[in-house]
C-alpha cells in the first residue's frame, strides 16, 4: 500500500467558484461590447455602448436591485470614455459641424449621458432568467415607431423572446403561479431566428430558436461583431443540461442546440479563443469547452439509449449509474438539478 496525500486543490470548491452564489454581482469584460454579469450564480449578458444597453436574461428577483445598479454603473463607465477628437481642419469627417482644433476638445467636450436599457432578451421562461424583467424593463426606455408611443403608453425597454416563452409565462395555470403582464415578453418571434431590426452598439444581433431543447422556447443570442454567443441554459460548465420534459424539452434538442453553437463559433487557434460563449451558469467558455460538453452529453445519451434498448426500466438505468465518470464534474454544484434528474429526462425523451 502506498500513502495517498490529500490534494491541495478542492475540486468541488473550484467548480462552485465558477458561479459564486454570494449574493453579489460580478462583472467580467468579455469581448467587444459584451460584458458578463454573474448575479448570485446566474449569468446575465450585457451589450453596453453608444446605443444603450441590451441584456440577455435578467436574473432572480432577489438580485434585481443589484443587477440594475451594476448595469447603470457599467453604462456610465462606458459613456465616460468617448473617443477624443484627434482631427483638425477641413478634412475632418465632422467638418463643418465640429470644432477645428483638437485642443478645443478640452474646453467643450464632455461625456454623453449614459443611455438606458433598450432591449432585454429572455432565452427561456425560467424564473432565474426572467424574474427581473419587470423592474429592469421599467428602468429602461425604448421609443417605438408606428404610432405606438401614444400619450400614456409605456416606453419601457422591449422584452424579446420566442413566442412559446410568452405562452408559458402568460398561462393562468402556471405551476409557479400567475405572472403579472409586466414580466411577459413584449416582442416575440416564431421563425428559426430573429434579427434585431437595426445595428445595436455597432453590430448585428441575431436570436436563434433552439426547438425542444431545455424547453420548447429556448433561444441563443449571437453578437456578430463582438463574436460572443449567449447560450442560456443549453450550455453550462458546472452541471448537466437542464431538461424540462413537461415544457417540451428533449435530450436531442439540447444536443442540436450545442451543435448549433459549435457551428456558429469560430476558434482563433486550435479550438481556443475566437468566439466566446457565455453559459447560463458557470464560467466564460470557448468552442473547445462547448465541444467537450457536447461530447459528454452525447456519451450519456448513447449509454442511456443502449440500456433502454435492452429493456431496462428507468430505475434499473439509474442503478447502472451511466453518468458516474462525469458526476465529479457536473453533479457537485447544488441539488437543484442532479445527475438522476438528468438521466430520467434523457430516458423519458429518447425516441
Amino acid at each position: 500500500n502506498f500513502p495517498i496525500s490529500p490534494s491541495a486543490v478542492d475540486p468541488v470548491a473550484r467548480i462552485r467558484a465558477q458561479a459564486p452564489r454570494d449574493g453579489e454581482v460580478h462583472v467580467l469584460p468579455v469581448q467587444g461590447n459584451i460584458f458578463m454579469l454573474v448575479a448570485d450564480g446566474t449569468n446575465i449578458t450585457a451589450s453596453v455602448g453608444r446605443d444603450g444597453v441590451m441584456l440577455v436574461n435578467t436574473g432572480s428577483a432577489e438580485m434585481t436591485d443589484k443587477v440594475l445598479a451594476a448595469v447603470e454603473d457599467l453604462a456610465r463607465r462606458v459613456a465616460a470614455n468617448p473617443r477624443p477628437n484627434d482631427c483638425m481642419g477641413a478634412q475632418c469627417p465632422h467638418f463643418p459641424y465640429g470644432w477645428a482644433s483638437p485642443s478645443f476638445n478640452a474646453v467643450i467636450a464632455s461625456p454623453a449621458p449614459a443611455r438606458p436599457i433598450r432591449y432585454i432578451v429572455n432565452t427561456s421562461a425560467a424564473d432565474k432568467h426572467t424574474a427581473g424583467n419587470a423592474r429592469l424593463a421599467a428602468a429602461g426606455a425604448l421609443q417605438r415607431g408606428g404610432g405606438t408611443n401614444m400619450i400614456g403608453a409605456p416606453s419601457n425597454a422591449a422584452i424579446i423572446a420566442h413566442e412559446n416563452v410568452l405562452i408559458t409565462m402568460s398561462a393562468p395555470d402556471r405551476p409557479a403561479g400567475e405572472l403579472p403582464p409586466e414580466y411577459w415578453p413584449t416582442d416575440t418571434y416564431f421563425y428559426e431566428f430573429q434579427k434585431l431590426s437595426e445595428y445595436f452598439n455597432g453590430e448585428g444581433v441575431v436570436i436563434y430558436h433552439e426547438p425542444a431543447a431545455n424547453t420548447d422556447g429556448d433561444s441563443i443570442v449571437m453578437f456578430r461583431q463582438s463574436e460572443v454567443i449567449s447560450a442560456g441554459d443549453i450550455f453550462s460548465t458546472i452541471r448537466y443540461p437542464f431538461i424540462d420534459v413537461q415544457a417540451g424539452g428533449t435530450i436531442q434538442g439540447v444536443l442540436d442546440g450545442l451543435n448549433h453553437i459549435i457551428d456558429l463559433s469560430v476558434a482563433e487557434y486550435r479550438s481556443q479563443g475566437g468566439t466566446w460563449i457565455i453559459p447560463g451558469h458557470g464560467r466564460l467558455a470557448d468552442v473547445a469547452d462547448v465541444a467537450s460538453y457536447r461530447n459528454m452529453v452525447t456519451m450519456i445519451r448513447d449509454r442511456v439509449a443502449s440500456l433502454k434498448d435492452r429493456g431496462l426500466t428507468l430505475d434499473e438505468v439509474l442503478a447502472a449509474a451511466p453518468t458516474r465518470d462525469f458526476d465529479g464534474r457536473y453533479d457537485t454544484y447544488d441539488d437543484e438539478w442532479t445527475a438522476e434528474q438528468f438521466v430520467a429526462a434523457v430516458y423519458q425523451t429518447l425516441e
